[in-house]
């Protein structure tokens, strides 16, 4: 499946599988191998984990075992989202690099501006001390990209100010009716590449009317129209499954929406009530 195989090119050169196999909220063990694992044999070449998620060493087994080569597999990871120091960020990412044992991390990203205990909270002067860590990580080749997560313009707007490297990614939820417009913006301008989890809203787009009578047009599903959407506004879906049919299924997105559906699809508000 050519969606599968496309890439977008990030700031640096550096090829990204279009579309990513998010692993957020899958248990580690069997259920975060196997599904790797699925997804790997349905042809998805990048594969989205975090520390905070656990189940790193279960995607790096999955990963290893799969007979697909490394270099051929675009992984990523994150620093958990209360680490802010220095220290901190370069103990982080030894654990995951160990835990994942598959060499070079492809990205790594800052999980999010601020502790997830602690949203909104001021931590922009974490973030460039942990970003300078993140420029010695890419320097010594430790990881061929850099980025972040959940962060809004004006905690870019700070870090680009402070720190050397503009992130290549940002990964923000992103899906129809919440499409994040001010940050996917600027970062268009910047050249940052943008990264959309949750593209079904965790499910809440699958019973929109609206865009199940766009699918039923393309005889597609909600979540093929869900995802192809983020595709069109060249953002970079990351769906998330463990059943194998709708792996497969989240990835057969070789088709083109017309503008109006486009359209139709941008008019949409709050489209997962």
């Amino acid at each position: 499946m050519p969606a599968l195989t496309d890439t977008f090119t990030m700031a640096n050169g550096l090829h990204i599988p279009k579309i990513g196999f998010g692993t957020w909220q899958i248990p580690p063990g069997s259920e975060a191998y196997d599904a790797t694992r699925v997804a790997l044999d349905a042809g998805y070449r990048h594969i989205d984990t975090a520390a905070a998620y656990g189940n790193e060493a279960s995607v790096g087994e999955a990963v290893r075992d799969s007979g697909v080569p490394r270099d051929e597999v675009f992984i990523t990871t994150k620093l958990p989202a209360e680490i802010k120091t220095a220290a901190g960020a370069r103990d982080a990412f030894a654990a995951s690099a160990a835990a994942l044992d598959l060499g070079v991390v492809d990205l790594y990203l800052i999980h999010a501006p601020w502790p997830w205990s602690d949203m909104g909270s001021d931590h922009r002067a974490g973030n460039v001390e942990v970003w300078k860590v993140f420029e010695e990580l890419l320097d010594a080749g430790k990881t061929r990209s850099i980025g972040v997560s959940n962060f809004v313009v004006a905690d870019l707007e700070h870090l680009l100010e402070h720190t050397d490297v503009v992130p290549h990614a940002d990964q923000i939820r992103w899906f129809v009716g919440n499409t994040q417009d001010d940050t996917t913006a600027f970062c268009a301008e910047h050249d940052i590449l943008v990264e959309g989890y949750s593209p079904l809203a965790t499910g809440g787009l699958l019973s929109n009317g609206a865009i199940q009578e766009i699918a039923a047009k393309y005889e597609k599903t909600v979540a093929q129209v869900a995802i192809r959407y983020l595709l069109e506004k060249d953002v970079l879906p990351l769906p998330k499954s463990t059943t194998p049919s709708r792996i497969a299924e989240n990835a057969d997105v070789d088709f083109v929406l017309a503008a109006e559906d486009v359209a139709a699809l941008d008019a949409l508000e709050d489209a997962s009530a």
